[in-house]
């Protein structure tokens, strides 16, 4: 029997991921000259996404509620090779690197997610 995927869920999913990890990099950005901030990115998505699966048992496809999800998006201090005179370890060009993968990861969801819609409401015509 073939499952279906939860396409509009995992894309709600992974942009609440981005949301998070956009506000950890603005507030990495927000503090690039705060003495002993060390920067802090948020859970990669792929361990998150993993985490959250395996602590559920699905007997059921019906069992896996529709709605939102109450994941949290836990964060933690980055590993940093370089460290500032003032103990701090933001490097501003990383940030916006990392910002800027953020925009074209919501860019390419967006994408998506209008793309399967389109074709849902073909469908229903």
């Amino acid at each position: 029997m073939v499952q279906s995927v939860q396409l509009f869920q995992l894309a709600s999913f992974q942009a609440d991921w981005l949301s998070a990890r956009q506000a950890a990099l603005t507030s990495n950005i927000a503090n690039a000259n705060t003495p002993g901030y060390r920067a802090v990115d948020v859970t990669s998505f792929e361990k998150v996404l993993k985490n959250s699966t395996s602590a559920v048992s699905v007997t059921s496809p019906g069992h896996i509620p529709i709605g939102g999800s109450d994941a949290t998006f836990g964060t933690q201090a980055r590993a940093q090779t370089s460290r500032l005179p003032s103990g701090n370890t933001v490097q501003v060009e990383d940030e916006l690197i990392k910002s800027n993968e953020v925009r074209q990861a919501f860019e390419l969801n967006t994408a998506i997610v209008k793309s399967f819609h389109r074709m849902f409401m073909m469908t229903a015509k």
